[in-house]
């Protein structure tokens, strides 16, 4: 049964047969056949018939919410057993905001190191993905802003786990007549680039432009952060990044990190969103018993 809700939920996912059944490791065929069979067990019709994926009946829909949180916990159950008979294992799954990419090494080296059998998997979303897997359970927790994104309504009994405070620095190629800082203000004075404006930081962004009377009329937009640095080549152009992840992106390159002062306060929380207790495993427990 619980092989039958995975491939329920991964066609649900994938919106077609084919690429649910690669994700589940199984052929179409296979796949088909055990949608149907849940139908039979269950005595409803949970897809819509088609010659291609239509989507989910009134019914399938309800089983679908179920089938997630069964599954969730089968997993949970089935690691938490791994611990107690082998110690910590398994894989830790993390979802995590571009621009908290390069803090999670801090986050979770010593962990890691500490537990040799334990595996991570670290993948770059934004803030809405992160929503989405968390409650579909597809990640274990993810690494995200900590107020703007977590929708009580949408996330019952999630909590967050504030780690620090995210300031901002403009980047900009390297010139010894560049100030030490910079104030808020002066951005529009540069050429930027900017995240695209589905990333969170991107939005957090233009309200401090506004509120600083800068308007956002960026030269380039980029979902990757690197594609970002890489266009950095002339003196007037720039982009805005969170401070360690400006640092972390120009060391051993000619860039300069001035950080932005005055007014907007420029600080937001950065925090683990987490499943209720009970619906953590024992290793996301021991990781986030591990966090400074």
């Amino acid at each position: 049964m619980i092989d039958k809700l995975e491939m329920l939920i991964a066609l649900a996912r994938e919106r077609h047969f084919g690429r649910a059944a690669e994700t589940c490791h199984v052929t179409q065929p296979t796949l088909s056949s055990a949608i149907k069979s849940l139908e039979e067990q269950l005595g409803v019709q949970l897809v819509q018939r088609g010659a291609r994926f239509i989507g989910l009946t009134p019914e399938g829909e309800r089983v679908l919410a179920r089938a997630r949180s069964i599954v969730a916990e089968a997993r949970a159950l089935k690691s938490d057993v791994a611990v107690a008979r082998e110690g910590l294992s398994g894989t830790l799954r993390l979802g995590v905001i571009p621009t908290a990419l390069a803090s999670v090494h801090d986050l979770t080296h010593s962990f890691l190191t500490a537990h040799p059998g334990v595996r991570l998997r670290i993948l770059s979303l934004n803030s809405h993905e992160i929503l989405d897997r968390l409650a579909d359970f597809e990640i274990d927790a993810g690494l995200s802003y900590a107020h703007v994104d977590l929708p009580q309504d949408r996330l019952p009994g999630f909590t967050s786990l504030p780690l620090y405070r995210e300031s901002y620095a403009l980047v900009t190629r390297a010139d010894p007549d560049l100030p030490a800082t910079m104030p808020w203000k002066d951005v529009g004075a540069f050429e930027l680039g900017l995240l695209t404006p589905d990333m969170q930081n991107r939005r957090i962004i233009d309200r401090h432009l506004a509120h600083a009377g800068v308007p956002v009329t960026p030269r380039i937009e980029s979902n990757s952060i690197f594609s970002l640095v890489s266009h950095l080549t002339e003196a007037h152009s720039a982009t805005i990044l969170p401070t360690s992840t400006a640092a972390f992106y120009a060391q051993g390159r000619p860039l300069a990190c001035l950080p932005l002062t005055g007014e907007p306060n420029g600080e937001t929380d950065v925090a683990f969103l987490l499943p209720p207790v009970g619906r953590r495993t024992l290793l996301l427990e021991a990781f986030v018993a591990s966090l400074p």
